[in-house]
């Protein structure tokens, strides 16, 4: 069955002004040779995005759109047209805000937080009047699982966000090392969650010992890229040590412990060194 909205993997099924590929129930679909693989052949499968623009002609391409149906993103507006606003989301053919889906007036060449759907004539639309879908609670999710986020707004904890394009959660602000903005989509992990359902995050893995483990390899290979010896240590930032590895100081600090305990290194508050028997 094809996905309006999705990318689907079809069969070429005839070549000739163009590339035909099997539609199924919606019939063949049309692909200009520009599109297409170098040198398709009937019987090969090609990856595309299936979707009815504001028109409502069908169309494929093997173009990405920079978010697929039920998706939040944060898109450009690039013009107010008779029926609505018209938004960059990375085709040739512009995705539509009606009117009716806007909460106040949108700007040409500012961004907005919209959720795209599939009209009554299976069009790709966007809305700003998305906040009915996304639910509090989180009955299908547990502590430790990744997900994707989009942040949404700055708060007194941190950041709400989105999660999966579905629930609602929160992004504290000693979870965050790391530049963020609304729109931002990201990897997180699910670090708890509460008893009424809804959801903690955090941008590291809260499974630390894993982490730790993982990380010492990496510390010892770049105590060798640099000679031996490192700007970082028990007492710096968070900020720089996300900055160098990525991770947080409690994982830092634990991969550093077990490095200390092999006696591989020596810590000092601001430096790491191989001892020379390494």
């Amino acid at each position: 069955m094809i996905e309006i909205g999705k990318l689907n993997q079809l069969t070429i099924t005839r070549l000739d002004a163009g590339v035909y590929l099997d539609g199924a129930e919606l019939g063949e679909l049309f692909l200009p040779f520009k599109e297409a693989q170098e040198n398709p052949q009937i019987g090969d499968t090609v990856e595309v995005f299936v979707y009815k623009a504001a028109k409502g002609k069908l169309s494929v391409t093997t173009h990405t759109p920079k978010a697929f149906v039920n998706q939040i993103a944060w898109l450009k507006v690039l013009e107010i047209g008779r029926v609505g606003a018209f938004l960059d989301w990375g085709l040739s053919k512009d995705l539509l805000v009606p009117f009716v889906q806007q909460r106040g007036d949108m700007e040409v060449g500012k961004h907005y937080l919209v959720k795209l759907f599939l009209d009554d004539q299976q069009r790709m639309t966007a809305t700003m009047r998305f906040e009915s879908s996304i639910m509090d609670a989180a009955y299908y999710l547990k502590d430790g699982d990744k997900v994707s986020i989009v942040i949404v707004e700055k708060t007194d904890l941190g950041f709400k966000t989105i999660v999966n394009d579905s629930y609602w959660g929160v992004l504290y602000q000693n979870e965050v090392f790391q530049p963020v903005r609304k729109g931002l989509r990201l990897d997180a992990f699910v670090k708890k969650i509460r008893e009424d359902n809804k959801i903690d995050l955090s941008l590291q893995n809260t499974a630390t010992h894993v982490q730790a483990s993982n990380l010492t390899d990496r510390i010892l290979a770049k105590l060798q890229a640099e000679n031996g010896s490192l700007d970082l240590g028990d007492k710096s930032a968070p900020e720089d040590i996300y900055r160098m590895f990525g991770v947080s100081k409690k994982v830092f600090k634990q991969a550093l412990g077990s490095l200390y305990k092999q006696k591989l290194i020596q810590v000092d508050k601001h430096s790491i060194q191989v001892l020379k028997s390494q």
